[in-house]
């Protein structure tokens, strides 16, 4: 199996050449980008893609922003990934993770939309998988496990930083058991959380290496079911963010590291680290170990 990164475009409003030039810099293997909001500027940056021969995963936001607009119902929510999906077919995406729903939404409610979901992007020649994101579906892991059973032909982009946040604490009891879920991913966003944020100051601060440590053990369960299930490509996007995500100084507002040094540290760890399992796999298989 082979592990493929991309670099987020979260934050990051420059042109895309420059943004491909700085991924390519620092090896990356494609970016993660929100659906472009005209058909004109999909179609142009579709282009770009495939002339430099960059992959592309696609972010589609339905409902309005990052926070949902309350009043959206499901149908809202679906005519937007329609809508979304229109345009994201120009830039041939390898597949589109979704950013939907709301959290006051039961677990029914949720499962009926990703069910709905999953056939658009099966009708519009898309691959859509839906991620773990607070103020949207699956924002909890207890809501997600029982959103999951019925569901059973879609998968998941797993962001477990949100679900730190949520349950305000590192998910390793015994009794938190995501291997259910974990068998269902197809994507890593990889940030590192901690119990009072989404974001740690550096996931290479000793402070956080608890934390670390935590995201790296559900990541590389993830790989593990991923090679179960015969995946040859596993992707994963090294996601810290802007928006109150970073950490800043107070009454100057400086902030304390820098994003693409955050996101570059993340990707050359998760290189090692996917190295090391990969060769324990490789041990175990021959039974070296």
């Amino acid at each position: 199996m082979r592990l493929d990164l991309f670099k987020t475009l979260w934050g990051d409003t420059r042109p895309w050449p420059h943004i491909i030039a700085e991924m390519r810099a620092a090896a990356f293997d494609g970016i993660e980008a929100r659906i472009p909001d005209s058909a004109q500027d999909a179609a142009e940056k579709g282009r770009l893609l495939r002339q430099e021969g960059v992959p592309y995963i696609a972010i589609a936001l339905t409902g309005g922003g990052v926070i949902p607009h309350q009043s959206a119902t499901v149908a809202d929510h679906l005519a937007d990934l329609r809508a979304a999906l229109d345009r994201a077919g120009i830039m041939q995406p390898r597949f589109v993770n979704v950013l939907g729903g709301n959290d006051r939404w039961g677990a029914a409610q949720q499962a009926d939309f990703i069910n709905q979901a999953h056939e658009i992007g099966h009708r519009a020649g898309l691959h859509c998988v839906f991620e773990t994101h607070r103020s949207r579906i699956l924002s909890s892991p207890w809501i997600a496990l029982e959103v999951l059973n019925q569901c059973p032909n879609a998968l998941f982009t797993l962001d477990i930083s949100h679900w730190v946040v949520t349950c305000e604490r590192l998910l390793d009891d015994p009794l938190d058991d995501f291997s259910a879920f974990i068998a269902r991913v197809h994507h890593v966003q990889a940030r590192v959380g901690y119990d009072q944020g989404p974001q740690v100051p550096h996931p290479g601060a000793p402070e956080y290496a608890a934390a670390l440590a935590f995201h790296q053990r559900i990541w590389a369960q993830v790989w593990a079911a991923q090679a179960s299930r015969g995946y040859a490509v596993t992707t994963l996007t090294p996601e810290c963010g802007p928006d109150g995500y970073l950490h800043t100084l107070p009454f100057t507002n400086a902030p304390v590291a820098d994003l693409w040094d955050l996101n570059r540290w993340i990707a050359d760890t998760e290189r090692r680290h996917f190295d090391a399992f990969r060769q324990r796999r490789n041990s175990l298989a021959s039974g070296d170990l």
